[in-house]
């Protein structure tokens, strides 16, 4: 997965400037980024505050590991009837 060059720090910040009065267009040219990017990051942490931003991660991170989880746990069940179905 790319990396931004952006912290959600950075990103609340460029969208702040926005609200203050800033156009897309302007920001997009001091900032280095693409109009598809900065409407993106505004979709997603539009209204935000870094607080926000960084629980939003958190729960992304718990909610990868436990979808990691059950696949294991759905792979051990599918072999184990694999398993004693061979047997029987």
């Amino acid at each position: 997965m790319k990396r931004s060059r952006f912290t959600d720090d950075q990103i609340i910040g460029i969208l702040k400037e926005h609200e203050a009065g800033l156009s897309a267009a302007e920001l997009c040219r001091k900032h280095g980024i693409s109009d598809a990017t900065f409407y993106k990051w505004r979709a997603k942490y539009g209204g935000m505050e870094v607080s926000d931003a960084k629980r939003l991660k958190a729960l992304q991170e718990e909610n990868a590991k436990l979808k990691k989880l059950l696949a294991e746990s759905m792979l051990d069940m599918a072999t184990l009837r694999e398993l004693l179905g061979k047997n029987f």
